[in-house]
């Protein structure tokens, strides 16, 4: 598995990497600004020598007397380890003195004004001036070009000199400015170290959510959801251990009552006692199994289950045709009447068995003397969408209504039941957002509402 770098490390790369970067290009720039001004310098040593030199100069009638040797070794010896080349011709290109290696200004020059210029003698590159000075009578004028080379050497030895004496002080603030970046990461880190060790001591059994108060205000969103998995892991941590201690409880019963009646069966030695014990194991098996299913389904309706578009006039209506035979067999007249859609948000495995649950205990409990029915009912309640279930059956007492949504309630001692179907519909019922409410029929019997949010865009 490909490692993944510290978060400290990524800020600290990120910080100095482009300090790094800034520091390399203002480096380079200051290098190239550092030559521009060295050249500059070169420039004018260059103008002020060559003004020095054509001060050696001096007319005498039509000719000229020209002292260069002295001014030009004064020159040279300035910069001893820098290499000096001059020539003095006239007219232009005629040599008189010097080296002999000058080649022509690439610009025409202007008689006492002097042109700078590269130029290359000997391979090497140099920088040039050229100067050139009328002379001699207004009848018989003459120029005389006074030139003067430097190599670079000069102007590299200022350039490194200015760029040491630029970038030594800022290498010692970047070094700064790092140890201030480290210090400062490491210091912005402290909390989330601490959150670190705080969740490091904690038991695997401690589910309390974690404080935001000392955190960053970056990391609220993290701890919150870090809060909400938590709360729903200590949800599912009492859910599952409910449903252990539930199952537990209630099939402790049973199963003795089984073992039991199978010890009875097993000592009789009459066919027909036999028989008779193995019916009260079948119908103890029947009341186990469905005790287990309720429990299970009790379980799944409190876990995590997406939601989505769902007709629950469609659902109600498929579910009543499931039980029409049923209702037929005990003559409950079984009907649905209401919207014929109407959408909600919702789980159908779950919707289905909380109306099941519903239908059942009205076919089991909500019969009386005379004609039976069960209504099934989708109605509009503005906001929420209502799904009824009505019987005309005896009903129940309005104290004993307050407790029907409790767990392993039982309203009448009709075999069967294990009292778990009203709270799995109420656990359902919370599961998708709603309400669930037992009351009174109008005239006879027991209405149970359930009050779904209703869905406003539906496919």
């Amino acid at each position: 598995m490909k490692s993944i770098p510290s978060l400290r490390r990524q800020l600290l790369v990120w910080l100095l990497l482009p300090q790094l970067v800034l520091w390399l290009v203002g480096g380079a720039l200051a290098y190239r600004i550092a030559l521009i001004s060295a050249e500059k310098a070169l420039d004018q040593s260059l103008l002020q020598s060559v003004r020095s030199l054509a001060r050696q100069v001096k007319p005498i009638g039509s000719g000229l007397l020209v002292d260069f040797p002295k001014a030009a070794q004064a020159i040279i010896e300035e910069e001893p380890e820098d290499r000096v080349n001059y020539m003095v011709s006239s007219p232009p290109g005629r040599f008189l003195i010097g080296n002999q290696s000058f080649a022509e200004p690439p610009l025409p020059l202007r008689a006492g004004v002097p042109a700078v210029y590269r130029t290359e003698q000997n391979g090497r590159v140099m920088r040039a001036v050229a100067l050139d000075l009328p002379y001699g009578d207004s009848d018989a004028a003459q120029l005389l070009r006074v030139q003067l080379a430097k190599s670079y050497v000069a102007r590299d030895r200022i350039a490194r000199e200015l760029i040491a004496d630029l970038l030594a002080p800022l290498l010692v603030l970047g070094l700064m400015l790092s140890g201030l970046v480290y210090a400062g990461i490491k210091r912005g880190m402290q909390p989330l170290t601490r959150l670190e060790a705080q969740l490091q001591r904690r038991s695997p059994h401690e589910l309390t959510p974690l404080e935001l108060t000392t955190a960053p205000r970056e990391v609220h969103a993290l701890l919150t959801a870090i809060n909400r998995l938590l709360a729903s892991v200590a949800r599912n941590m009492v859910q599952e251990k409910r449903f252990i201690n539930d199952a537990a409880h209630q099939l402790r019963t049973p199963l003795a009552g089984l073992i039991s009646q199978t010890d009875l069966a097993l000592q009789e030695e009459e066919p027909e006692l036999i028989k008779a014990r193995l019916h009260k194991v079948h119908a103890g098996a029947l009341r186990s199994a469905h005790l287990l299913n309720q429990l299970l389904m009790l379980a799944r309706s409190g876990a995590d289950v997406p939601l989505q578009a769902l007709d629950l006039a469609q659902l109600a209506q498929a579910v009543a045709r499931e039980f029409s035979p049923r209702a037929v067999s005990l003559q409950v007249d079984l009907g649905y009447e209401g919207l014929d859609q109407a959408w909600v948000p919702g789980s159908e495995l779950l919707l289905r068995e909380a109306l099941g649950n519903l239908i059942d205990n009205a076919l089991r409990y909500g019969r009386g003397e005379g004609e039976n029915s069960v209504t099934i009912s989708v109605l509009d309640q503005g906001p929420q969408i209502e799904l009824r279930v009505e019987d005309n059956g005896p009903g129940l007492d309005a104290a004993l209504r307050e407790q029907a949504f409790e767990r392993f309630w039982r309203g009448s001692e009709l075999p069967g039941g294990c009292g778990l179907g009203l709270s799995i519909v109420q656990e359902i019922t919370r599961r998708h957002g709603g309400e669930a409410q037992i009351e009174a029929a109008p005239a006879q019997g027991l209405r149970v509402r359930l009050l779904l949010p209703r869905l406003e865009a539906h496919p």
